[in-house]
């Protein structure tokens, strides 16, 4: 015997049915939390291995010293895995603060470009997939509470 439906107003819950586009958004903050952790990787290898990193004639974008931007890769992945967690509740706050965090790894990755060309690529690459998803859907998310 099959329990009789609720109907519409009559104390039924009321939510969407998500759709493959909330898998966007675990991806997204699948991601950050993985570019935080590189990030967090990338900055200890900075403050404990200088020499690490080649750094041609031309020097780099920003002219800091190795243990500068080790403590800056360090905060910001912090940070950025942090708001990568924070999106599975699907918060509102934890999108903005998702895109503000992947703009500001890709740039951070441009200023890196010269030490470290094909993981700075990787990881521009990696913050536009998050800016695209957590930009084109991110409030589905939201339905599944």
């Amino acid at each position: 015997m099959t329990a009789a439906q609720p109907q519409p107003g009559a104390g039924a819950p009321s939510y969407r049915e998500p759709t493959a586009w909330v898998g966007w958004i675990v991806f997204a903050g699948t991601i950050m939390v993985m570019l935080g952790i590189f990030h967090v990787i990338q900055g200890f290898v900075a403050l404990f291995n200088d020499e690490y990193f080649l750094v041609g004639s031309s020097g780099l974008v920003v002219n800091v010293d190795f243990t500068t931007w080790g403590w800056t890769h360090v905060i910001a992945g912090i940070i950025v895995a942090a708001a990568g967690a924070g999106l599975f509740t699907g918060q509102m706050w934890a999108r903005v603060v998702g895109v503000l965090l992947a703009m500001l790894s890709a740039i951070v990755s441009i200023a890196f470009l010269a030490a470290y060309p094909v993981w700075s690529l990787m990881m521009i690459a990696l913050a536009v997939i998050v800016i695209l998803a957590l930009t084109v859907h991110g409030s589905e998310m939201k339905a599944l509470d």
